[in-house]
């Protein structure tokens, strides 16, 4: 007898989970329904860098019961799609994406005022996407893209010197930025230098490597800066670098030096030329 009710209230137990799980995804699917409307919103953008924590913001229109409640953060262009999921009073863990788990949450404590807000750990670049806050009993979905930001400074580096025009050349390079950046160099006072093209090369990662090379010609201020720059995300990164006069005053010196060792070496070819001429001429003589 004993044994019978215990049967009886596993099975009781059974049915309750496995009817939960059915209305869970009977309310996760709803939106497929014909003849039922979703109303959507115009997505809104956060930004964050790789690294950091991000609240992606949603909020529904009304309280709710949080016994009651059931939400989806997804990914529509990942499968699984669900990032969150929560279902009826705690979280629904079964069928999330494993690229998600232990690293997103919501405040339980603003629940009931609608604020169904997701907070996600530690942003990787993998996270650069759109994210869908899906109310299924409400028909209502919130789209969130997020941009994932990535920098890094810049390094200048001493490439050679220019006799044409006795300057000095200087590379600079930067390296792991997301999305593409842009990169300039600016002179003493803060204007910006004429430069080559800069070369941008897009990593297998999808982060991105800037360089460029400019020619740094004497003058009062010899302070040059490279700056690489993301508006989108609003992230600046320079490096300064002082070009030493030694570095010009090498050019005059160098220039003479090499004057003077070019002419010595045509007297120098000249004389060796006479010289066989001259012993040619005696024998000749003789």
């Amino acid at each position: 007898m004993v044994h019978m009710l215990e049967q009886l209230f596993l099975n009781s137990v059974f049915k309750e989970v496995l009817i939960g799980k059915v209305m869970f995804g009977f309310l996760l699917l709803v939106n497929t329904c014909k003849g039922q409307s979703l109303e959507t919103n115009q997505p809104q953008l956060v930004t964050a860098m790789v690294g950091e924590d991000v609240v992606l913001p949603c909020h529904l229109e009304v309280a709710v019961n949080v016994d009651e409640l059931v939400l989806e953060w997804g990914r529509l262009d990942l499968n699984p799609r669900l990032v969150y999921v929560w279902f009826e009073g705690s979280e629904y863990t079964d069928d999330q994406n494993t690229a998600y788990r232990g690293r997103t949450s919501l405040f339980t404590d603003r629940l009931r005022d609608g604020d169904v807000s997701l907070r996600l750990k530690g942003v990787r670049h993998s996270d650069n996407a759109r994210f869908r806050c899906y109310d299924p009993k409400g028909m209502k979905e919130y789209f969130i893209n997020l941009l994932v930001g990535s920098v890094s400074s810049p390094a200048i580096s001493l490439a050679g010197r220019d006799g044409s025009i006795s300057g000095v050349k200087l590379d600079c390079s930067s390296a792991g930025w997301f999305p593409e950046p842009e990169i300039f160099w600016l002179d003493g006072e803060g204007s910006i230098m004429s430069a080559g093209a800069a070369e941008t090369i897009k990593g297998p990662d999808g982060l991105y490597t800037v360089s460029s090379r400019v020619t740094v010609e004497k003058r009062h201020n010899n302070n040059i800066t490279c700056r690489v720059q993301q508006k989108d995300i609003n992230q600046t990164r320079e490096t300064h670098f002082y070009v030493q006069d030694d570095f010009f005053l090498c050019q005059s010196g160098c220039l003479i030096h090499v004057t003077f060792n070019v002419i010595f070496v045509i007297i120098l070819i000249f004389g060796v030329f006479l010289l066989i001429w001259i012993k040619k001429q005696n024998k000749k003589s003789e």
